[in-house]
């Protein structure tokens, strides 16, 4: 059984990703409260331990170098950030179809190399680390998600 702040380093580290290259390459002011989900303050104004832990793996994605960002808004979002062109390459890249026959996605996610039951261009999306983890993300499935990120971002190089 993972860890609970690992499972949840993943997750908003690829909703993170995600909303990023969905506006990709415009830059925008990404908010810790659209990942992670509301949070109130306490009465010295500090920020709850999640939200804090989403912060903390925003800041963890820019010293990586998937992200980039102009500032810091308090502890709340990460001004003008926008994916590195590493990131945003492998999140275009074709994921293995061996690995995402195995997560198991709510929806099929790459269709057979041999089905022509779809345009082209629609295997081609369906082919791509972003579309994995989306489909990942919706599954709400941690070990699922967990796998996807590790593939795309933490594996060595080759995968």
């Amino acid at each position: 059984m993972a860890d609970i702040h690992i499972e949840e380093f993943y997750r908003d580290s690829a909703i993170a990703l995600v909303q990023l290259y969905s506006v990709f390459p415009r830059r925008i002011n990404l908010f810790v409260e659209d990942i992670a989900g509301p949070d109130e303050p306490d009465e010295f104004g500090l920020h709850s331990p999640r939200h804090m832990a989403c912060f903390g793996a925003l800041l963890w994605l820019e010293e990586e170098g998937l992200l980039r960002y102009v500032d810091t808004i308090r502890q709340e979002a990460l001004d003008q950030a926008v994916l590195t062109r590493d990131a945003f390459i492998r999140l275009s890249t074709p994921a293995p179809y061996d690995l995402v026959a195995a997560l198991d996605l709510p929806e099929p996610g790459v269709p057979a190399p041999d089905d022509d039951s779809l345009p082209r261009s629609v295997r081609q999306d369906r082919s791509t680390w972003v579309h994995v983890l989306r489909q990942s993300i919706r599954g709400g499935h941690s070990p699922t998600l967990n796998r996807a990120m590790q593939a795309a971002f933490f594996a060595p190089t080759g995968n």
